[in-house]
């Protein structure tokens, strides 16, 4: 008998080791902050799909939270931060590739110039 009560100590105390991880506050923080900052590079702009994936994916991680599904909520935070990363690179080559395109331009238009003014037959 005290073998059996021994043992289901250790279970209880196994189950209560076992309980409901924290909150991701963390995960959620970055993934919040990754968003704004995709915001503010105009991600809405240039890569409105991976940004909407984020803020879905941040919802869900909320949802998650108050489900008390932890691993689930830290796993979408780190979708939805990674969502978001991706549509701040994307807003960014996006952008860079304007602005290359322009210099090319820029630089036709420069180079026809010189080519007239010097009476250089293209």
């Amino acid at each position: 008998m005290l073998h059996t009560a021994a043992g289901l100590t250790g279970i209880f105390v196994l189950c209560a080791c076992a309980s409901t991880p924290p909150a991701p506050n963390a995960n959620l923080q970055e993934a919040r902050h990754a968003i704004g900052a995709a915001e503010q590079a105009e991600a809405g702009r240039y890569a409105p799909n991976e940004l909407r994936a984020a803020r879905a994916n941040l919802a869900a991680a909320d949802a998650a939270v108050r489900a008390q599904n932890m691993a689930t909520a830290q796993r979408l935070a780190d979708e939805s931060t990674a969502d978001a990363e991706l549509a701040t690179a994307r807003t960014a080559d996006v952008m860079a590739n304007s602005v290359n395109s322009e210099m090319k331009r820029s630089t036709a238009t420069l180079t026809n110039e010189m080519r007239r003014s010097s009476g250089d037959p293209q």
